[in-house]
């Protein structure tokens, strides 16, 4: 088969990861298919989130900074699909639009880079990250260290700690292999440092209206990915867990089950509660959102709206 009758556009963020996430999609679907060089065109879209880059996600609209530009291409029409990294998808998406499709996932772990652990890092070290979720673990784990925001892209990150801005920062092990970078910091256990929910996974959504282009990216559907990514993202959202929360969870299959472990934090680390659950479908991780926000005080309870 040769392709589609007309070239299919794939919308993308124009970072060089997002960019790499792209290929692999168009790759996945060629395979599949059977499709030629020509069946699949990348439409770069710059979003929010690309441009403002000296202010936490929090203050300027959170995760929709990532995928408002491309909903809006999609519902108007101008792409047929989009790629995303699932983290930065937020947890409720509109009605018009179906995650269709996830790539098996990647390394899950967080990468240290600038030291060889979180215990060898320099008394009162800075270090640079934007995630509330890092911040909170690096502050239980070192209350002495002192979080500097960082924001954009891989290379700029790293420019920003080689110019020293920071003395460590963290990135996703995911992100680096995927750009080649496998030898870049030490990845951190998860039993350490739970990952942030969803990390490590790519997804491709359409227009839940559209069957055909829901089918053709069925294909390339990752199941186990799926469920686990789903699982964990029905525990942000009954946790009411939103881009200032700082919340980790990590779904994995085992046997004929879904192991689903997660942690809530207050923003200095100082408290925190942790749990495990086992479950059968993604919408049963509710269950452990509530058990969390059941054993937590207050103050680490006032950070998500679920009940």
């Amino acid at each position: 088969m040769t392709g589609p009758t007309r070239p299919l556009r794939l919308g993308t963020r124009g970072s060089p990861l997002a960019l790499t996430q792209a290929r692999m999609t168009i790759a996945a679907l060629r395979v599949t298919h059977g499709w030629g060089e020509g069946a699949i065109e990348i439409v770069p879209i710059k979003t929010s989130g690309d441009r403002i880059q000296d202010r936490a996600l929090a203050e300027v609209g959170g995760k929709a900074l990532w995928t408002k530009e491309l909903d809006r291409a999609l519902l108007d029409g101008e792409i047929d699909f989009a790629v995303h990294s699932m983290k930065d998808v937020e947890t409720i998406r509109p009605a018009e639009i179906v995650i269709a499709a996830m790539l098996p996932r990647a390394d899950v772990r967080d990468r240290l880079i600038g030291a060889a652990s979180l215990a060898e890092l320099p008394r009162g070290a800075r270090v640079g990250t934007s995630s509330p979720r890092r911040s909170a673990q690096v502050l239980r784990a070192r209350p002495d260290a002192e979080i500097v925001l960082f924001r954009g892209n891989v290379d700029t990150r790293l420019a920003k700690l080689a110019g020293g801005e920071a003395d460590a920062t963290l990135l996703a092990s995911a992100g680096l292999e995927r750009l080649g970078r496998s030898d870049v910091g030490t990845p951190i256990s998860v039993t350490e440092m739970l990952p942030a929910p969803a990390q490590g996974a790519v997804g491709i959504e359409t227009l839940s209206a559209n069957g055909e282009m829901r089918a053709l990216l069925g294909a390339i559907d990752d199941p186990p990915t799926h469920a686990c990514v789903s699982a964990e993202r029905a525990l942000l959202a009954a946790l009411g867990a939103d881009c200032r929360s700082p919340v980790a969870a990590l779904a994995t299959v085992e046997g004929e089950a879904i192991r689903l472990r997660a942690e809530i934090l207050t923003e200095d680390g100082g408290d925190h509660r942790t749990g495990e659950t086992w479950i059968a479908r993604p919408e049963e991780a509710e269950t452990l959102a509530r058990a969390l926000l059941a054993e937590a005080s207050p103050g680490l309870r006032a950070l998500f709206s679920g009940q």
